[in-house]
């Protein structure tokens, strides 16, 4: 029958349409929401460094507020919240640096 020949083409387009419009955005929403591994590394890191320059000395202040932005991606990370669990790790890194760069002096 060529009648049913069409049908069965048109169901398995739109079965796969169906099938696409399910995938894609999971696909899309695992890449955006992957846990921010390499900045909460570089966030622990750049604490270190601050560390061993003695910004605990120099810009406690500054160091203290790398450590608290630190603990909130962490628990932000174990929240599942990957996005905001990068931006604290992100600024946690940036004040860290900014705390090592003045206990060596070159305060930015």
């Amino acid at each position: 029958m060529p009648g049913d020949g069409m049908g069965i083409a048109k169901r398995t387009t739109h079965g796969l349409l169906a099938l696409h419009l399910l995938i894609f955005p999971l696909f899309f929403a695992g890449c955006a929401t992957a846990p921010p591994v390499q900045e909460m590394s570089d966030a622990r890191q750049a604490i270190r460094a601050a560390r061993e320059a003695n910004a605990h000395e120099h810009a406690p202040d500054v160091l203290t507020q790398a450590e608290a932005l630190l603990r909130e991606a962490t628990l932000r990370l174990d929240e599942g919240d990957f996005e905001r669990a990068r931006r604290a790790a992100l600024e946690a890194r940036e004040e860290a640096i900014r705390a090592r760069d003045h206990a060596a002096g070159t305060g930015r």
